[in-house]
């Protein structure tokens, strides 16, 4: 499951000609960059690595697996349901892309853990949503924190052997769309927002705020979870601490910096970026310390 050097040669090849936010040309620049970029392998056919016994027990033992199968599963009907409501047909079909990659995570990761013996609960249901837009924002948004966060981790996973390298090669495909996905969902918020009549303007910024007041209340709520026996989905902002002595969270922040730009850089320079996590993390990373290392 290598990734293909070639899917963002397109975007990073397009003309740098002006473009108007909200524009046709717009719409037109941050679908493509999602269909272009789609990156055709089949979740059947990983060939996983083989793990050592410390390997594995490392593996298993992250708190992240059920809620990250079943994070996928409701990703996957979030997007699709806001297929039907949406008004221009490339849109429709960038975004059932989209939600066919969610849909391929969850395989993804179903067959990561039987690969492993990692034991799974049952699943819930996955309900259709009943407001599209709601939902399609609240994954789009969530994943923006997320994604931030698992650049970072990653990398500071295969820098400090927690995970082989050939484990985190295996899995980089997935990261690589976890980064098209919210570069295409920003671009649309912005799109959305200027091409709405200016009379819905106000309540589409309410339901924003709404949205990022939630996605901060739900992961309050899971990290009071935290050692309760409740796998942890706030693992993307607290897994530093499960990666050894070698690294704290200024380093991990810096990281995740790091990492971020350079996934988002291969990208046409006219689409935006999300742009509010990382300014928080660099908020944030004004008033740490990076502990000093010791002499070898």
């Amino acid at each position: 499951m290598s990734q293909n050097a070639s899917l963002v040669s397109g975007s990073r090849a397009a003309p740098r000609a002006p473009m108007r936010r909200g524009s046709p040309e717009h719409l037109a620049l941050f679908c493509r960059t999602l269909l272009d970029t789609h990156n055709p392998y089949k979740p059947a056919v990983i060939d996983w690595p083989k793990l050592d016994d410390d390997a594995r027990a490392r593996l298993v033992s992250l708190p992240i697996w059920d809620i990250a199968v079943q994070t996928e599963g409701k990703a996957k009907l979030n997007v699709a349901s806001y297929i039907a409501i949406a008004s221009d047909p490339m849109l429709k079909k960038a975004i059932e892309m989209d939600a066919f990659e969610e849909g391929r995570h969850k395989h993804v990761l179903s067959n990561l853990v039987a690969a492993y013996g990692i034991a799974l609960v049952p699943e819930p249901e996955y309900k259709i949503p009943t407001d599209p837009e709601w939902s399609f924002m609240v994954t789009g948004y969530s994943e923006c924190i997320d994604s931030f966060f698992a650049f970072g981790l990653f990398e500071a996973a295969k820098r400090t052997g927690f995970f082989p390298e050939a484990l985190v090669d295996t899995f980089e495909p997935v990261i690589h769309e976890e980064a098209r996905h919210i570069l295409f969902y920003v671009n649309w918020v912005s799109w959305h927002r200027r091409t709405m009549p200016f009379y819905k303007r106000p309540l589409f910024e309410l339901k924003v705020l709404r949205v990022w007041l939630f996605l901060i209340w739900e992961r309050i709520g899971m990290a009071r979870d935290v050692g309760t026996g409740v796998q942890d989905n706030n693992f993307t902002m607290t897994g530093a601490s499960q990666l050894g002595a070698d690294i704290d969270v200024a380093e991990l922040i810096d990281i995740c910096l790091a990492e971020n730009d350079r996934r988002m850089a291969p990208y046409d320079a006219r689409l935006l970026r999300p742009t509010f996590v990382p300014t928080m993390a660099r908020l944030a990373r004004r008033f740490m310390r990076t502990k000093r290392k010791a002499a070898p």
